[in-house]
């Protein structure tokens, strides 16, 4: 199994939500960690970070920024370079596949799969979801179980739901 990425450099990121963490490795972001998860004793303010770590924690913020205010139809700014090293071949298809899923949609595990090509791998795909080091900006929030419920999601349900809801999809 790959090794996660060595973090360089822990940014504080303020949104309406409350502060993001992102931690970046020499190769980009590696991590997003949800307001309240992650330890801040050691982030530091965007602003104080050195180039390029500083470019990509504003490019980082403007995507937050964005994913936690627009609905539907909106066209994501760019991201910064990804660092996803430490993920297995197959989560790094699943995890390219959920980029694939449009603001305001949603996809079951079992339909991420079959685009896969692999059709009975959807609790697999369920566990790259869960392993997903970038949340929000890698759209896991919009996989959903078999039966229209929520399934899982390492920020939490009530995140889930604040993400969907934001993005204007329904849940029944």
């Amino acid at each position: 199994m790959p090794r996660p990425p060595a973090i360089l450099h822990t940014a504080l990121l303020p949104t309406a939500f409350g502060d993001f963490l992102a931690h970046f490795s020499a190769d980009g972001l590696a991590r997003l960690d949800f307001p309240a998860t992650g330890r801040t004793d050691k982030a530091e303010a965007s602003g104080n970070l050195p180039a390029p770590f500083r470019a990509w924690a504003a490019q980082t913020e403007a995507a937050l920024e964005t994913a936690l205010t627009t609905k539907r139809g909106a066209r994501p700014p760019p991201l910064p370079p990804l660092d996803l090293s430490g993920g297995t071949k197959f989560r790094l298809r699943v995890w390219a596949e959920l980029g694939r899923i449009p603001r305001g949609e949603t996809r079951s595990y079992g339909e991420v799969a079959e685009e896969l090509g692999k059709r009975r791998a959807a609790r697999a795909v369920g566990g790259a979801c869960g392993a997903n080091p970038i949340p929000v900006l890698i759209p896991c929030h919009r996989v959903l179980a078999a039966n229209g419920g929520l399934g899982g999601f390492s920020g939490g349900l009530e995140w889930k739901r604040r993400l969907l809801a934001i993005e204007g999809v329904l849940l029944t």
